[in-house]
């Protein structure tokens, strides 16, 4: 049975509309503390820069500061950092505010247990199971404390830089970077500044309302102009929770999570670091299981979310997988996936061959594909109706094996996702326009 508000990563919808209302959040945190902390303990808040960010802060702290949890603040920092920092100060369970890559006006609550690792189906399920229950209130004896301890980030700056190799920096390497007006604005220069690179920061001036506002890594524009027109050597952009990364070349291209995924693989295979399969998703560029086909590396496909590559790649032992957003696991290195680290990985991979972006994301084919977002007034399975399975099936044939249709409701925004890939870039732009236009058909007609 499915959550009734837990999505694939957390909590998220428009802020004041079910379920991010303050009430929610009180309830949530209450909900949270008797199942992660029962007997009491800590937990950790963080944040990204959205406006709304303080009012659910301030629920949250209520709600398990009255269920007897001592509440540790850190204010604005990176999803991973909030996995990272959980772990490192002893708390129970950390917890995010954020929507991510989402505009200003969304929000969302995510949990990492102890091990700074996200929750499980099960875990979810039961503190669902006590979102109706009144909002406990210890006696005052038993009442947590709140203490904000932003001077703790460097903990996090610290540990990012020492992800790159012992005694290599990044001397040589001018980089802009791009955090998307949102919770990296000031730990990722930071980290790349001690690392001895050059940098220009980009959408790192946040406002409360700009986060991810034509910046960051879904709407790498700017950064792509800027690269080449400060003759940069990369570009790198995360998104509004710093978990997602693309980068840039220094000619502007975009090279996305697939081809990050490829060159981060192959400098694996080359040092003799790379364990068990590489794990991508259903979206995952065919270009991308071609090339690491070619050298011998075993790839996995899962569902769509990085919760579903993490389990994959704990249950065959690989430990490094990702999304082509640019939400990659790089497990020997942190148990979430950190577009920071990614990056510094990436850094060190040119860095060690001395090769450009380009010239190691080169021997990746990648397919054309298109993807369209049908909006919908509620998620649906559009493999169930009729007409959209045999224009599905008819574009299947036409593709004769050479291309892929994947279809899925989002679990994080109110869309259906028409992914089409595919040999020929003309026959996959209209398989995809054909197929989202029979979703939407059967989107008004459900």
């Amino acid at each position: 049975m499915g959550n009734r508000y837990f999505g694939t990563d957390g909590v998220r919808g428009v802020v004041g509309e079910s379920p991010m209302t303050v009430d929610f959040a009180l309830r949530l945190a209450s909900a949270a503390a008797r199942v992660l902390a029962p007997a009491g303990g800590r937990v950790l808040i963080g944040k990204d820069t959205r406006l709304s960010g303080y009012l659910f802060e301030s629920a949250l702290e209520a709600g398990f500061v009255a269920a007897g949890v001592d509440v540790q603040l850190i204010g604005p920092l990176p999803t991973p950092g909030i996995a990272y920092m959980t772990q490192r100060i002893g708390c129970r369970f950390g917890v995010v505010i954020s929507a991510s890559h989402n505009p200003y006006h969304d929000n969302g609550i995510k949990f990492f247990d102890a091990a700074g690792t996200k929750l499980s189906d099960e875990v979810e399920r039961r503190i669902e199971a006590l979102l109706d229950e009144p909002v406990v209130t210890r006696p005052s004896q038993n009442l947590g404390r709140a203490t904000r301890i932003d001077d703790r980030r460097q903990q996090y700056q610290d540990f990012c830089a020492s992800t790159v190799p012992a005694g290599m920096d990044l001397g040589g390497f001018k980089v802009v970077i791009d955090c998307a007006n949102g919770a990296a604005y000031k730990v990722a220069p930071r980290v790349l500044s001690a690392l001895g690179a050059e940098i220009v920061p980009i959408g790192c001036s946040p406002n409360g309302r700009n986060i991810n506002d034509a910046c960051g890594s879904t709407s790498p524009e700017l950064l792509q102009l800027t690269v080449p027109g400060v003759r940069a050597d990369v570009g790198i952009a995360l998104d509004g929770d710093g978990d997602r990364v693309v980068m840039i070349d220094a000619l502007g291209r975009v090279v996305d999570g697939d081809q990050l995924l490829f060159i981060l693989a192959s400098a694996r295979q080359a040092a003799g670091d790379l364990r068990g399969p590489v794990v991508g998703t259903v979206m995952s560029n065919l270009g991308l299981e071609q090339a690491l086909g070619e050298r011998g590396i075993d790839f996995r496909r899962t569902a769509v979310g990085d919760r579903y590559v993490l389990a994959a790649l704990q249950e065959t032992g690989g430990t490094l997988g990702g999304e082509t957003s640019g939400h990659i696991l790089c497990l020997d290195k942190t148990t979430t996936g950190d577009g920071l680290i990614s990056a510094l990985q990436v850094l060190a991979a040119m860095k060690r061959a001395g090769a450009g972006l380009a010239e190691l994301a080169a021997p990746m084919p990648k397919y054309p594909q298109v993807m369209l977002n049908v909006k919908v007034e509620r998620r649906f399975d559009p493999t169930a109706d009729d007409a959209v399975r045999l224009v599905t099936e008819r574009a299947q044939r036409d593709f004769d094996g050479r291309g892929r249709v994947v279809l899925r409701a989002s679990g994080t925004e109110p869309v259906i996702r028409v992914m089409v890939e595919g040999h020929d870039a003309a026959m996959v732009k209209r398989a995809a326009q054909e197929i989202a236009a029979a979703v939407e058909r059967a989107a008004r007609a459900s």
